[in-house]
């Protein structure tokens, strides 16, 4: 039996990525961070689409440790979420370790679970300016995950090298986008479906979104040759 660990936010990419593992793995897990984030409202949605889409199990990890060592805009009110870049080159929303720390804890999970496949959302084509969302980033935690626990635990990335349109397409092939349209949270402002309509994650999501919708054939074309 072949079995999988989606690390899950209730957004659009880890909501696609739950739904297509559901079509590729007999059983289906998720592991869902509480990090004390800014948009909280994130961990109920991610309970309520688990209960919805009825896999095997979600366990919601507190660890909230994170929030007082990573200063962000998504950890700490007072810094406002901005469409510029900071200092150092990276969005006020990138919280530094938090995919090392959470893939090394659905690591251990997924060692426990008997998972063969952890599964997130990271991309590289459309992301954000963050670090560890990148490849390069993907391929060490396989390694090191591996080579800790003596267990070939792979680490896959469906939408690494998918832009945002061709993310939406995955869920139509699914016969999920409306689900991932209406009930997934991507606004840093914690407002769910459509979002805010102003910060970085929800023009990215929309422009993904009128890409999609006005060259579906095209656009899911692309998609299919990547896969």
């Amino acid at each position: 039996m072949s079995k999988a660990i989606v690390v899950f936010s209730g957004g659009q990419d880890s909501t696609t990525c739950l739904i297509q593992a559901m079509t590729e793995y007999d059983e289906v897990h998720a592991i869902t961070f509480d990090y004390g984030q800014r948009h909280r409202q994130e961990i109920e949605i991610a309970q309520s689409l688990a209960k919805q889409l009825n896999i095997a199990s979600h366990k919601v990890m507190d660890v909230s440790l994170l929030n007082e060592l990573a200063i962000s805009a998504l950890t700490r009110d007072s810094i406002p979420v901005s469409h510029e870049l900071m200092e150092n080159g990276l969005p006020s929303t990138f919280v530094p370790g938090r995919n090392i720390l959470f893939l090394t804890l659905a690591g251990i999970y997924a060692y426990q679970l008997g998972c063969d496949a952890i599964i997130t959302g990271v991309c590289e084509t459309d992301f954000s300016g963050y670090p560890d969302c990148r490849d390069e980033f993907i391929k060490s935690m396989q390694q090191s995950l591996a080579l800790g626990m003596d267990k070939p635990l792979k680490i896959v990335t469906p939408l690494m090298w998918l832009n945002k349109a061709e993310t939406w397409a995955l869920a139509d092939k699914y016969h999920s986008l409306s689900l991932v349209t209406e009930e997934t949270l991507t606004c840093y402002n914690g407002i769910k479906g459509s979002g805010c309509g102003d910060c970085p994650a929800c023009l990215l999501r929309q422009r993904g979104l009128d890409d999609y919708l006005s060259n579906k054939s095209t656009v899911m074309a692309s998609l299919e040759s990547k896969q």
